[in-house]
């Protein structure tokens, strides 16, 4: 009941349904798109993530009542045939309105446009079973898989952008690519926004430098060690060495900054180098960014660095929300069940937010809340005047339930 609070207040089902182009007969409907979209996407938060899932919970009280149908003499909701055919639905123009979607429910997240925003950019192993199309061999991860994209506002654990893609590391014109549509996406309701794009080595191609360069975008991106790099940070790095060789120490860091021109950029940029000598060794890592200011410290142990959070992020949108169930033959479907599992993301990210911030679960795990705040013994009654949902005595979180409850009323209209 919670998320079907959330999902009345963002009014996320009615947004995505109204970009899918469905060719049913109106006459012969007797699930509406946007109750079909929102059954499942209240499955997957709930830890449902299967169609199958759905015939079994089409009966369910709490679930009728959730997606507005009275929970016993209501009729019952969609069952899994029609969940599949709805998956299998959207065309690729629909899949582009869909994205565009997700990021207006980010930009619309906000009350007031932000001064400046860090996104993050990653892929993740999306291990296939089958002969799926776009799955490829990938020899890093030694799987057969997809390599989905993921975006992230880190500092906020909200979700911009899920895009599917084949399981090989994307070329400089596909980074490109992507960089180009999600920035003129955002910049539709932010023209004046400061947007800076954080990612590893995959993403620092000079394509994507170059479009960021000509288009007002800040940038750091991981970049590969060369003997030219080390060549110049040489002097910082023997420092370093030297240091923890004559205090016997088990480890030194420090941070060295230069200019750097590979033979396919365009022109020098600013390379910073985290270098750190151990009882093992020496080693280096380096990334290369547009942005003047700050000291190479700044620049890799803070704002760098913090794109590992993005990764955390990926884990509960795949380890918590299952994201990674793409099972479809065809790509459309499994780029709907990302959409689709990324809507759940934005439900449960909701209810976590509107906890208030002393409280325990205030950053708990999406697991965390589904099982103190979600999955409760419940007894709904239906009368004549209204519907009656009564907790038991000895729920552990009633308090914070009953202040959810009034935090995520849908807004007056």
């Amino acid at each position: 009941m919670l998320l079907a609070q959330a999902a009345r207040r963002s009014g996320i089902a009615e947004k995505l349904a109204a970009v899918i182009s469905d060719r049913r007969d109106p006459s012969r409907v007797v699930h509406p798109l946007p109750e079909i979209l929102l059954a499942r996407i209240l499955a997957i938060a709930c830890g449902y993530e299967d169609g199958d899932d759905l015939d079994h919970l089409r009966a369910d009280p709490a679930f009728k009542l959730a997606c507005g149908r009275l929970p016993e003499s209501g009729a019952d909701l969609m069952s899994q045939p029609t969940v599949s055919r709805m998956e299998n639905t959207p065309v690729l123009r629909d899949l582009i309105r869909l994205g565009r979607v997700l990021i207006d429910l980010y930009c619309a997240s906000y009350a007031v446009p932000p001064a400046a925003v860090t996104l993050d950019i990653d892929d993740t192993c999306d291990v296939v079973h089958g002969q799926q199309q776009l799955s490829l061999f990938n020899a890093h991860h030694d799987a057969r898989c997809f390599l989905p994209i993921h975006v992230y506002d880190t500092a906020t654990s909200r979700p911009v952008a899920m895009i599917l893609r084949p399981g090989k590391t994307p070329s400089g014109r596909e980074v490109r690519g992507h960089l180009r549509r999600l920035v003129r996406a955002i910049r539709r309701h932010w023209p004046t926004t400061a947007i800076t794009i954080r990612g590893d080595g995959h993403y620092g191609r000079p394509e994507a430098m170059d479009w960021c360069e000509d288009n007002g975008v800040s940038y750091v991106f991981g970049l590969t060690g060369t003997k030219a790099l080390a060549a110049k940070v040489e002097p910082t790095a023997d420092h370093i060495r030297v240091v923890r060789a004559i205090g016997d120490k088990d480890a030194v860091r420090g941070f060295a900054e230069t200019t750097h021109a590979a033979k396919s950029w365009r022109q020098k940029r600013r390379v910073a180098a985290r270098i750190e000598a151990t009882r093992l060794g020496l080693d280096i890592r380096y990334v290369v960014t547009n942005i003047a200011t700050g000291t190479p410290t700044w620049l890799y142990a803070e704002l760098y660095c913090a794109r590992g959070q993005a990764e955390n992020l990926i884990k509960l949108h795949k380890g918590q929300l299952a994201s990674d169930r793409t099972s479809c033959r065809h790509p459309a479907a499994n780029q709907m069940r990302l959409v689709l599992h990324t809507a759940a993301y934005w439900l449960m990210l909701t209810v976590r937010d509107a906890i208030p911030t002393t409280h325990r679960l205030a950053k708990a795990e999406f697991t965390t809340i589904r099982l103190r705040l979600l999955k409760l013994g419940a007894r709904i009654r239906e009368t004549t005047a209204r519907v009656r949902l009564a907790f038991a005595a000895a729920c552990p979180e009633a308090d914070l339930l009953r202040h959810l409850a009034t935090v995520l009323a849908p807004a007056p209209a």
